[in-house]
Protein backbone atom coordinates (compact mmCIF):
# COMPACT_ATOMS: atom_id res chain seq x y z
CA UNK A 1 0.00 0.00 0.00
CA UNK A 2 1.34 3.28 -1.01
CA UNK A 3 0.21 7.00 -2.07
CA UNK A 4 -1.01 7.79 -5.35
CA UNK A 5 1.96 9.09 -7.30
CA UNK A 6 2.29 13.03 -8.62
CA UNK A 7 0.81 12.39 -11.92
CA UNK A 8 -2.77 10.77 -10.66
CA UNK A 9 -2.95 13.33 -7.51
CA UNK A 10 -3.37 15.91 -10.21
CA UNK A 11 -6.27 14.02 -11.84
CA UNK A 12 -7.75 14.25 -7.86
CA UNK A 13 -7.05 17.34 -7.44
CA UNK A 14 -8.42 18.66 -11.09
CA UNK A 15 -11.56 17.01 -9.68
CA UNK A 16 -11.68 18.30 -6.11
CA UNK A 17 -11.97 22.02 -8.29
CA UNK A 18 -14.75 20.89 -11.01
CA UNK A 19 -16.58 19.19 -7.99
CA UNK A 20 -16.48 22.28 -5.90
CA UNK A 21 -17.26 24.25 -8.50
CA UNK A 22 -20.85 21.96 -8.96
CA UNK A 23 -21.97 22.97 -5.63
CA UNK A 24 -20.18 19.57 -3.68
CA UNK A 25 -18.12 20.54 -0.04
CA UNK A 26 -15.56 18.41 1.53
CA UNK A 27 -12.19 19.44 3.36
CA UNK A 28 -9.70 19.95 0.57
CA UNK A 29 -7.20 17.62 2.23
CA UNK A 30 -7.10 13.66 1.18
CA UNK A 31 -5.32 10.71 1.15
CA UNK A 32 -5.10 8.32 -1.91
CA UNK A 33 -3.22 4.91 -1.68
CA UNK A 34 -2.88 2.40 -4.02
CA UNK A 35 -3.94 -1.27 -3.02
CA UNK A 36 -3.22 -4.47 -4.06
CA UNK A 37 -6.60 -6.97 -4.22
CA UNK A 38 -4.83 -8.86 -1.56
CA UNK A 39 -4.70 -5.53 0.43
CA UNK A 40 -8.16 -4.76 0.24
CA UNK A 41 -9.00 -8.61 1.17
CA UNK A 42 -7.16 -7.79 4.47
CA UNK A 43 -8.60 -4.71 4.74
CA UNK A 44 -12.26 -5.61 4.71
CA UNK A 45 -12.67 -7.20 7.92
CA UNK A 46 -11.19 -4.05 9.57
CA UNK A 47 -13.79 -1.97 7.79
CA UNK A 48 -11.18 -0.67 5.86
CA UNK A 49 -9.50 0.95 8.99
CA UNK A 50 -5.61 -0.14 8.62
CA UNK A 51 -5.43 1.26 12.37
CA UNK A 52 -8.10 -0.99 13.82
CA UNK A 53 -7.48 -3.11 16.43
CA UNK A 54 -6.40 -6.84 16.16
CA UNK A 55 -9.69 -9.67 16.49
CA UNK A 56 -9.01 -13.29 15.93
CA UNK A 57 -12.42 -13.07 13.94
CA UNK A 58 -10.63 -11.09 11.23
CA UNK A 59 -7.97 -13.99 10.78
CA UNK A 60 -11.09 -15.91 9.56
CA UNK A 61 -11.91 -13.17 7.31
CA UNK A 62 -8.94 -12.77 5.44
CA UNK A 63 -8.50 -16.37 4.93
CA UNK A 64 -12.29 -16.56 3.62
CA UNK A 65 -11.92 -13.44 1.17
CA UNK A 66 -8.62 -14.93 0.10
CA UNK A 67 -10.16 -18.24 -0.99
CA UNK A 68 -13.41 -16.78 -2.77
CA UNK A 69 -11.20 -14.59 -4.80
CA UNK A 70 -9.41 -18.10 -5.82
CA UNK A 71 -12.77 -18.76 -7.51
CA UNK A 72 -14.32 -15.41 -8.16
CA UNK A 73 -11.19 -12.72 -8.57
CA UNK A 74 -12.43 -9.93 -9.16
CA UNK A 75 -11.75 -5.81 -9.23
CA UNK A 76 -12.81 -3.49 -7.00
CA UNK A 77 -12.81 -0.04 -8.06
CA UNK A 78 -12.53 2.22 -5.16
CA UNK A 79 -13.24 2.46 -1.26
CA UNK A 80 -13.16 5.40 0.91
CA UNK A 81 -13.71 5.66 4.71
CA UNK A 82 -15.23 8.44 6.90
CA UNK A 83 -11.96 9.69 8.45
CA UNK A 84 -10.12 13.36 8.92
CA UNK A 85 -8.34 13.53 6.31
CA UNK A 86 -10.44 11.58 4.33
CA UNK A 87 -8.86 8.53 3.38
CA UNK A 88 -9.58 6.52 -0.04
CA UNK A 89 -8.24 3.33 -1.58
CA UNK A 90 -7.66 2.55 -5.35
CA UNK A 91 -6.96 -0.62 -7.27
CA UNK A 92 -3.39 -0.44 -8.88
CA UNK A 93 -4.28 -1.41 -12.24
CA UNK A 94 -6.86 1.91 -12.87
CA UNK A 95 -6.18 3.91 -16.38
CA UNK A 96 -6.19 7.62 -15.40
CA UNK A 97 -9.58 8.10 -17.82
CA UNK A 98 -11.02 5.47 -15.32
CA UNK A 99 -9.58 7.27 -12.15
CA UNK A 100 -11.25 10.74 -12.92
CA UNK A 101 -14.75 8.33 -12.96
CA UNK A 102 -13.87 6.92 -10.06
CA UNK A 103 -12.17 10.04 -7.67
CA UNK A 104 -15.40 12.02 -8.74
CA UNK A 105 -17.45 9.08 -6.81
CA UNK A 106 -15.40 9.42 -3.69
CA UNK A 107 -15.47 12.88 -3.76
CA UNK A 108 -19.34 12.04 -3.73
CA UNK A 109 -18.95 10.23 -0.76
CA UNK A 110 -16.87 12.18 0.95
CA UNK A 111 -19.43 15.13 0.38
CA UNK A 112 -22.28 13.01 1.70
CA UNK A 113 -19.75 12.12 5.06
CA UNK A 114 -18.78 15.52 6.11
CA UNK A 115 -22.58 17.30 5.34
CA UNK A 116 -25.05 14.46 6.12
CA UNK A 117 -26.65 15.09 9.49
CA UNK A 118 -26.47 10.83 10.57
CA UNK A 119 -22.54 11.66 10.83
CA UNK A 120 -22.53 14.83 12.58
CA UNK A 121 -20.98 12.39 15.62
CA UNK A 122 -18.17 12.16 13.10
CA UNK A 123 -17.34 15.40 11.73
CA UNK A 124 -14.56 16.33 13.87
CA UNK A 125 -13.40 13.04 14.64
CA UNK A 126 -9.88 11.35 13.82
CA UNK A 127 -10.99 8.35 13.83
CA UNK A 128 -8.16 6.53 12.40
CA UNK A 129 -5.57 8.15 14.62
CA UNK A 130 -8.39 7.02 17.98
CA UNK A 131 -8.54 3.37 16.36
CA UNK A 132 -4.28 3.50 16.68
CA UNK A 133 -4.75 4.83 20.37
CA UNK A 134 -7.23 1.92 21.24
CA UNK A 135 -5.36 -0.62 19.13
CA UNK A 136 -2.02 0.07 21.43
CA UNK A 137 -4.80 0.46 24.52
CA UNK A 138 -6.06 -3.47 23.66
CA UNK A 139 -2.75 -4.52 23.04
CA UNK A 140 -1.15 -2.93 26.57
CA UNK A 141 -4.61 -4.99 28.33
CA UNK A 142 -3.60 -8.17 26.47
CA UNK A 143 0.16 -8.23 28.19
CA UNK A 144 -1.69 -7.81 31.73
CA UNK A 145 -4.93 -10.43 31.01
CA UNK A 146 -4.27 -12.18 28.26
CA UNK A 147 -7.08 -14.17 26.99
CA UNK A 148 -9.75 -12.51 28.66
CA UNK A 149 -9.67 -9.22 27.06
CA UNK A 150 -10.78 -11.48 23.75
CA UNK A 151 -13.51 -12.87 25.77
CA UNK A 152 -14.78 -9.05 26.65
CA UNK A 153 -14.81 -8.08 22.97
CA UNK A 154 -16.75 -11.04 21.46
CA UNK A 155 -19.13 -10.25 24.51
CA UNK A 156 -19.36 -7.07 23.69
CA UNK A 157 -19.12 -6.96 19.57
CA UNK A 158 -22.18 -9.04 19.92
CA UNK A 159 -24.48 -6.75 21.40
CA UNK A 160 -23.04 -3.92 19.58
CA UNK A 161 -25.75 -3.43 17.36
CA UNK A 162 -27.90 -2.48 20.60
CA UNK A 163 -26.24 0.94 20.95
CA UNK A 164 -28.70 3.87 20.93
CA UNK A 165 -27.53 5.69 18.05
CA UNK A 166 -30.18 8.44 17.27
CA UNK A 167 -30.06 9.34 21.03
CA UNK A 168 -26.49 10.04 20.62
CA UNK A 169 -26.51 12.46 17.67
CA UNK A 170 -25.30 15.36 18.39
CA UNK A 171 -28.19 17.43 16.03
CA UNK A 172 -31.49 15.97 15.09
CA UNK A 173 -31.36 15.15 11.05
CA UNK A 174 -34.27 17.05 10.99
CA UNK A 175 -34.43 20.63 11.17
CA UNK A 176 -34.48 22.33 14.58
CA UNK A 177 -36.73 25.48 14.76
CA UNK A 178 -37.97 27.76 18.02
CA UNK A 179 -38.36 26.15 21.61
CA UNK A 180 -39.47 23.27 22.95
CA UNK A 181 -42.65 22.91 22.15
CA UNK A 182 -41.73 24.34 18.24
CA UNK A 183 -39.35 21.02 18.10
CA UNK A 184 -42.01 18.61 19.24
CA UNK A 185 -44.62 19.38 16.74
CA UNK A 186 -42.09 19.02 14.05
CA UNK A 187 -39.89 16.57 14.59
CA UNK A 188 -42.10 14.56 16.58
CA UNK A 189 -45.77 15.48 16.34
CA UNK A 190 -46.05 15.62 12.82
CA UNK A 191 -43.93 12.90 11.82
CA UNK A 192 -45.30 9.86 14.67
CA UNK A 193 -48.81 11.15 15.44
CA UNK A 194 -50.01 13.08 12.09
CA UNK A 195 -47.48 11.00 9.76
CA UNK A 196 -46.95 13.74 8.10
CA UNK A 197 -44.75 13.45 4.90
CA UNK A 198 -41.95 15.75 4.51
CA UNK A 199 -43.09 18.58 1.93
CA UNK A 200 -46.23 18.84 4.46
CA UNK A 201 -44.08 19.48 7.56
CA UNK A 202 -41.80 21.62 5.81
CA UNK A 203 -44.48 23.85 4.65
CA UNK A 204 -45.59 24.50 7.70
CA UNK A 205 -42.38 25.66 9.41
CA UNK A 206 -41.77 28.10 6.98
CA UNK A 207 -45.73 29.34 8.11
CA UNK A 208 -44.12 29.06 11.62
CA UNK A 209 -41.48 31.20 10.68
CA UNK A 210 -43.56 33.80 8.63
CA UNK A 211 -45.53 34.05 11.68
CA UNK A 212 -42.51 34.38 13.80
CA UNK A 213 -40.86 36.97 12.04
CA UNK A 214 -44.18 39.12 12.22
CA UNK A 215 -44.46 39.39 15.77
CA UNK A 216 -42.51 36.37 18.14
CA UNK A 217 -45.01 36.18 21.10
CA UNK A 218 -48.40 36.59 18.81
CA UNK A 219 -46.85 34.62 16.16
CA UNK A 220 -46.08 32.01 18.35
CA UNK A 221 -49.64 31.64 20.51
CA UNK A 222 -51.60 32.17 16.61
CA UNK A 223 -49.67 28.87 15.36
CA UNK A 224 -50.55 26.74 18.13
CA UNK A 225 -54.12 27.75 19.09
CA UNK A 226 -55.09 26.68 15.34
CA UNK A 227 -52.64 23.38 15.89
CA UNK A 228 -54.78 22.78 19.60
CA UNK A 229 -58.05 23.37 18.02
CA UNK A 230 -57.21 20.72 14.67
CA UNK A 231 -55.65 18.40 17.19
CA UNK A 232 -56.65 18.76 20.75
CA UNK A 233 -54.54 15.95 21.41
CA UNK A 234 -51.39 18.12 21.32
CA UNK A 235 -50.98 19.74 24.55
CA UNK A 236 -51.39 16.02 26.30
CA UNK A 237 -49.02 14.70 24.30
CA UNK A 238 -46.98 17.37 24.50
CA UNK A 239 -46.85 17.21 28.36
CA UNK A 240 -46.13 13.09 27.84
CA UNK A 241 -42.90 14.00 26.01
CA UNK A 242 -41.38 16.80 28.65
CA UNK A 243 -42.21 13.99 30.92
CA UNK A 244 -40.44 11.51 29.57
CA UNK A 245 -37.32 13.21 28.19
CA UNK A 246 -36.35 14.52 31.25
CA UNK A 247 -35.47 10.90 31.99
CA UNK A 248 -32.25 9.89 30.40
CA UNK A 249 -32.70 5.99 28.72
CA UNK A 250 -29.57 4.09 28.54
CA UNK A 251 -28.76 1.47 25.65
CA UNK A 252 -28.31 -2.11 26.49
CA UNK A 253 -24.04 -1.96 26.44
CA UNK A 254 -24.15 1.49 27.73
CA UNK A 255 -26.62 0.12 30.87
CA UNK A 256 -24.26 -2.83 31.36
CA UNK A 257 -21.04 -0.83 31.32
CA UNK A 258 -21.89 1.47 34.25
CA UNK A 259 -24.32 -0.76 36.42
CA UNK A 260 -23.04 -4.18 36.04
CA UNK A 261 -22.16 -5.25 39.39
CA UNK A 262 -19.43 -7.63 37.92
CA UNK A 263 -17.73 -4.87 36.19
CA UNK A 264 -18.02 -2.30 38.94
CA UNK A 265 -15.56 -4.70 41.22
CA UNK A 266 -12.11 -3.15 41.17
CA UNK A 267 -10.54 -6.17 39.31
CA UNK A 268 -12.71 -5.93 36.48
CA UNK A 269 -13.09 -2.03 35.93
CA UNK A 270 -10.26 -2.42 32.74
CA UNK A 271 -13.30 -4.51 30.88
CA UNK A 272 -15.01 -0.77 30.46
CA UNK A 273 -12.16 0.10 28.21
CA UNK A 274 -12.64 -2.48 26.04
CA UNK A 275 -16.19 -2.24 26.31
CA UNK A 276 -15.79 1.31 25.37
CA UNK A 277 -13.61 1.01 22.22
CA UNK A 278 -16.71 -1.39 20.62
CA UNK A 279 -19.16 0.60 21.75
CA UNK A 280 -17.61 4.19 20.09
CA UNK A 281 -16.16 2.07 16.87
CA UNK A 282 -19.98 0.82 17.04
CA UNK A 283 -21.51 4.45 17.27
CA UNK A 284 -19.26 5.75 14.33
CA UNK A 285 -20.38 3.31 11.82
CA UNK A 286 -23.78 2.99 12.43
CA UNK A 287 -24.29 5.90 10.21
CA UNK A 288 -23.47 4.30 7.30
CA UNK A 289 -25.13 1.06 7.52
CA UNK A 290 -28.65 3.17 7.84
CA UNK A 291 -27.54 5.03 4.34
CA UNK A 292 -25.96 2.50 1.64
CA UNK A 293 -28.65 3.32 -0.83
CA UNK A 294 -28.58 6.98 -0.71
CA UNK A 295 -24.95 7.82 -0.09
CA UNK A 296 -24.10 5.26 -3.16
CA UNK A 297 -27.45 6.96 -5.44
CA UNK A 298 -25.14 10.43 -4.75
CA UNK A 299 -21.95 9.14 -5.38
CA UNK A 300 -23.05 7.90 -8.77
CA UNK A 301 -25.49 10.60 -9.51
CA UNK A 302 -22.26 13.34 -9.40
CA UNK A 303 -19.49 10.90 -10.63
CA UNK A 304 -21.93 10.53 -14.10
CA UNK A 305 -22.66 14.23 -13.82
CA UNK A 306 -19.21 15.28 -13.14
CA UNK A 307 -17.31 12.75 -15.79
CA UNK A 308 -19.66 13.54 -18.88
CA UNK A 309 -18.85 17.28 -18.32
CA UNK A 310 -14.87 16.30 -18.06
CA UNK A 311 -12.74 17.22 -21.45
CA UNK A 312 -10.32 14.47 -19.68
CA UNK A 313 -12.08 11.64 -20.79
CA UNK A 314 -12.64 12.43 -24.45
CA UNK A 315 -12.18 8.85 -26.39
CA UNK A 316 -13.25 7.14 -23.31
CA UNK A 317 -16.91 7.47 -23.34
CA UNK A 318 -18.23 3.65 -24.77
CA UNK A 319 -15.81 2.18 -21.81
CA UNK A 320 -17.54 4.28 -19.39
CA UNK A 321 -20.66 3.95 -20.49
CA UNK A 322 -20.37 0.20 -20.08
CA UNK A 323 -18.22 0.20 -16.91
CA UNK A 324 -21.31 3.19 -15.56
CA UNK A 325 -23.96 0.73 -17.07
CA UNK A 326 -22.64 -2.31 -15.22
CA UNK A 327 -22.27 -0.32 -11.76
CA UNK A 328 -26.28 1.18 -12.05
CA UNK A 329 -28.04 -1.13 -13.65
CA UNK A 330 -31.46 -1.67 -12.08
CA UNK A 331 -31.26 -5.95 -10.90
CA UNK A 332 -34.52 -7.74 -11.63
CA UNK A 333 -33.73 -10.17 -9.10
CA UNK A 334 -32.30 -8.66 -6.19
CA UNK A 335 -31.37 -5.13 -4.86
CA UNK A 336 -28.82 -2.83 -6.25
CA UNK A 337 -28.11 0.60 -4.06
CA UNK A 338 -26.49 2.02 -6.31
CA UNK A 339 -29.57 1.87 -8.97
CA UNK A 340 -31.60 2.25 -6.87
CA UNK A 341 -29.92 5.24 -5.09
CA UNK A 342 -29.15 6.99 -8.46
CA UNK A 343 -32.83 6.67 -9.50
CA UNK A 344 -34.28 8.02 -6.39
CA UNK A 345 -31.61 11.45 -6.62
CA UNK A 346 -32.80 12.28 -10.23
CA UNK A 347 -36.44 11.77 -9.27
CA UNK A 348 -36.10 14.31 -6.89
CA UNK A 349 -34.40 16.63 -8.96
CA UNK A 350 -37.05 16.59 -11.78
CA UNK A 351 -39.53 16.84 -9.02
CA UNK A 352 -37.48 20.21 -7.68
CA UNK A 353 -37.20 21.08 -11.21
CA UNK A 354 -40.60 20.72 -12.24
CA UNK A 355 -42.62 22.50 -8.83
CA UNK A 356 -43.63 18.82 -8.24
CA UNK A 357 -42.51 19.21 -4.47
CA UNK A 358 -45.60 20.87 -3.51
CA UNK A 359 -49.15 20.65 -1.38
CA UNK A 360 -50.47 21.35 -5.24
CA UNK A 361 -48.87 18.69 -6.85
CA UNK A 362 -49.49 16.19 -4.19
CA UNK A 363 -53.22 17.12 -4.61
CA UNK A 364 -53.58 15.96 -8.50
CA UNK A 365 -55.14 12.50 -8.83
CA UNK A 366 -55.20 12.37 -12.78
CA UNK A 367 -52.64 9.98 -14.30
CA UNK A 368 -52.65 12.44 -17.33
CA UNK A 369 -52.86 15.61 -15.30
CA UNK A 370 -49.32 14.96 -12.79
CA UNK A 371 -47.18 13.51 -15.98
CA UNK A 372 -48.00 17.36 -17.66
CA UNK A 373 -47.75 18.89 -14.19
CA UNK A 374 -44.41 21.72 -14.58
CA UNK A 375 -44.16 24.70 -13.45
CA UNK A 376 -40.51 25.01 -14.17
CA UNK A 377 -39.29 26.44 -11.04
CA UNK A 378 -35.82 24.65 -11.34
CA UNK A 379 -35.07 23.93 -7.08
CA UNK A 380 -34.31 20.58 -8.21
CA UNK A 381 -30.27 20.99 -7.03
CA UNK A 382 -31.95 23.34 -3.76
CA UNK A 383 -33.87 20.05 -3.52
CA UNK A 384 -31.18 16.51 -3.66
CA UNK A 385 -28.95 19.37 -0.76
CA UNK A 386 -31.51 18.74 1.11
CA UNK A 387 -31.79 15.03 0.55
CA UNK A 388 -27.72 14.83 1.21
CA UNK A 389 -27.88 17.14 4.77
CA UNK A 390 -31.12 15.62 6.25
CA UNK A 391 -31.91 12.17 4.42
CA UNK A 392 -31.62 8.67 5.14
CA UNK A 393 -32.58 5.36 3.68
CA UNK A 394 -35.18 5.28 5.40
CA UNK A 395 -37.08 8.34 5.25
CA UNK A 396 -35.90 8.83 1.30
CA UNK A 397 -37.80 5.72 0.13
CA UNK A 398 -40.33 6.27 2.74
CA UNK A 399 -40.83 9.70 1.09
CA UNK A 400 -40.50 8.93 -2.49
CA UNK A 401 -40.91 5.27 -3.68
CA UNK A 402 -44.53 5.92 -4.87
CA UNK A 403 -46.58 4.27 -7.76
CA UNK A 404 -45.31 7.46 -10.04
CA UNK A 405 -41.53 6.07 -9.24
CA UNK A 406 -42.48 2.27 -9.75
CA UNK A 407 -44.24 2.40 -12.96
CA UNK A 408 -41.81 5.20 -14.31
CA UNK A 409 -38.51 2.69 -14.11
CA UNK A 410 -40.91 -0.23 -14.67
CA UNK A 411 -39.62 -1.80 -10.95
CA UNK A 412 -41.76 -5.15 -9.92
CA UNK A 413 -41.43 -7.55 -6.54
CA UNK A 414 -39.46 -10.75 -7.86
CA UNK A 415 -40.89 -14.11 -6.31
CA UNK A 416 -39.49 -17.45 -6.26
CA UNK A 417 -40.88 -20.67 -6.41
CA UNK A 418 -40.18 -24.32 -6.88
CA UNK A 419 -41.38 -25.82 -10.00
CA UNK A 420 -41.61 -29.99 -9.14
CA UNK A 421 -42.37 -31.25 -12.50
CA UNK A 422 -38.85 -29.92 -14.31
CA UNK A 423 -36.80 -29.53 -10.73
CA UNK A 424 -36.16 -26.00 -11.53
CA UNK A 425 -36.45 -22.47 -9.09
CA UNK A 426 -38.53 -20.24 -11.31
CA UNK A 427 -38.80 -16.26 -10.73
CA UNK A 428 -41.86 -14.42 -11.56
CA UNK A 429 -43.59 -11.17 -11.07
CA UNK A 430 -44.97 -10.62 -7.98
CA UNK A 431 -46.18 -7.33 -7.64
CA UNK A 432 -45.96 -4.09 -9.36
CA UNK A 433 -47.51 -1.99 -6.48
CA UNK A 434 -45.42 0.81 -5.11
CA UNK A 435 -46.69 -0.88 -1.38
CA UNK A 436 -44.94 -4.29 -1.90
CA UNK A 437 -42.02 -2.68 -3.82
CA UNK A 438 -41.56 -0.03 -1.26
CA UNK A 439 -41.97 -2.62 1.75
CA UNK A 440 -39.42 -5.17 -0.37
CA UNK A 441 -36.80 -1.97 0.04
CA UNK A 442 -37.55 -1.38 3.71
CA UNK A 443 -37.40 -4.86 5.30
CA UNK A 444 -34.01 -5.12 3.42
CA UNK A 445 -32.66 -1.85 5.39
CA UNK A 446 -30.30 -2.34 8.59
CA UNK A 447 -32.67 -2.31 11.47
CA UNK A 448 -31.47 -3.74 14.49
CA UNK A 449 -33.84 -5.01 17.34
CA UNK A 450 -35.27 -2.63 19.49
CA UNK A 451 -34.21 -3.96 23.18
CA UNK A 452 -34.96 -2.53 26.47
CA UNK A 453 -33.90 -2.43 30.10
CA UNK A 454 -36.69 -3.03 32.47
CA UNK A 455 -34.60 -0.94 35.17
CA UNK A 456 -37.77 -1.75 37.87
CA UNK A 457 -37.20 -5.43 37.90
CA UNK A 458 -33.18 -5.51 37.34
CA UNK A 459 -31.49 -6.30 40.19
CA UNK A 460 -27.56 -7.83 41.00
CA UNK A 461 -28.96 -11.35 40.57
CA UNK A 462 -30.89 -10.97 37.32
CA UNK A 463 -30.82 -8.39 34.04
CA UNK A 464 -34.32 -8.16 32.72
CA UNK A 465 -34.65 -7.44 29.34
CA UNK A 466 -37.49 -6.64 26.59
CA UNK A 467 -37.40 -6.97 23.12
CA UNK A 468 -40.24 -4.17 21.85
CA UNK A 469 -41.55 -6.70 18.59
CA UNK A 470 -42.09 -4.92 15.61
CA UNK A 471 -43.24 -7.76 13.25
CA UNK A 472 -39.17 -9.54 13.05
CA UNK A 473 -38.71 -12.00 15.39
CA UNK A 474 -35.29 -11.87 16.88
CA UNK A 475 -32.55 -14.59 15.19
CA UNK A 476 -33.40 -18.16 17.49
CA UNK A 477 -29.74 -19.45 16.66
CA UNK A 478 -27.91 -16.65 18.26
CA UNK A 479 -29.94 -15.68 21.48
CA UNK A 480 -28.09 -18.48 23.54
CA UNK A 481 -24.86 -16.94 22.59
CA UNK A 482 -25.37 -13.68 22.82
CA UNK A 483 -27.55 -13.79 26.55
CA UNK A 484 -24.42 -16.00 27.54
CA UNK A 485 -22.24 -12.77 26.59
CA UNK A 486 -24.39 -10.44 28.64
CA UNK A 487 -24.71 -12.71 31.37
CA UNK A 488 -20.81 -12.97 31.46
CA UNK A 489 -20.63 -8.74 31.33
CA UNK A 490 -23.66 -8.71 34.24
CA UNK A 491 -22.24 -11.25 36.20
CA UNK A 492 -25.55 -12.89 37.11
CA UNK A 493 -28.35 -14.44 35.16
CA UNK A 494 -30.62 -12.63 32.24
CA UNK A 495 -33.83 -12.68 31.29
CA UNK A 496 -35.66 -11.82 28.01
CA UNK A 497 -39.10 -10.86 27.08
CA UNK A 498 -40.03 -11.41 23.14
CA UNK A 499 -42.07 -12.54 20.64
CA UNK A 500 -42.20 -15.28 17.95
CA UNK A 501 -43.91 -15.98 14.88
CA UNK A 502 -45.99 -18.61 14.80
CA UNK A 503 -47.69 -19.94 11.39
CA UNK A 504 -51.22 -22.64 10.70
CA UNK A 505 -49.73 -24.62 7.98
CA UNK A 506 -52.90 -25.70 6.89
CA UNK A 507 -54.27 -22.24 6.04
CA UNK A 508 -51.15 -19.96 6.52
CA UNK A 509 -52.41 -17.69 8.84
CA UNK A 510 -49.90 -16.60 11.30
CA UNK A 511 -49.56 -14.75 15.30
CA UNK A 512 -47.01 -13.98 17.48
CA UNK A 513 -46.38 -15.65 21.02
CA UNK A 514 -45.04 -14.44 23.96
CA UNK A 515 -41.69 -16.09 24.87
CA UNK A 516 -39.40 -15.60 28.24
CA UNK A 517 -36.16 -17.08 27.26
CA UNK A 518 -33.93 -17.15 30.60
CA UNK A 519 -29.92 -17.58 30.67
CA UNK A 520 -29.38 -19.51 34.52
CA UNK A 521 -25.73 -21.30 35.14
CA UNK A 522 -24.93 -21.66 31.46
CA UNK A 523 -28.29 -23.39 30.88
CA UNK A 524 -31.16 -21.63 28.35
CA UNK A 525 -34.31 -21.96 29.40
CA UNK A 526 -37.21 -21.08 27.27
CA UNK A 527 -41.43 -20.72 28.30
CA UNK A 528 -44.49 -19.23 26.40
CA UNK A 529 -46.70 -17.00 28.45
Amino acid sequence: MKLINQHTKKIMEGCKERALDAGLSFDRESLEYVVTNTDLIELQPKVMIPTMYDFWVNDIQVIQGKEKYKVYPHNPYETVINSRPAISFYNDNNPDWLNVMIFYHVLAHIDFFQNNQLFSNTWNEDFVGKALADKRQISSLRNRHGRWVDYIIEFSRSIDNLIGFFPNLQESITPTVGNDMASYYFNIFCQKNLKLNEHFVFNQIERYNSLINKNPQVGEVLFFNEIIKKHPEFEIEFQKHLTSSNTVKKDVIEFIRDHSPFLNKEENKWMKTVINIIRDASLYFSPQMRTKIINEGWASFWHDRLFRSDDRINGNEIQYAKINAAVTSISRVGLNPYAIGLRLIQEVEELGNRGMLSHEFDKLKNIEQRERFNTNTNKGLDAIFHLRKNYSDFTLINAFVNQDFVTKHQLMVIGKRINEDRNTTEYYVKSKKASDYKKMLLDSLYHPPSIKIDEVKTNDKCLYLIHEFEGKQLLKSHIKSTMMGIAFLWGGHVELITNEIRQNKSDGTSWHKKIIYSYKKGTLSKEEL
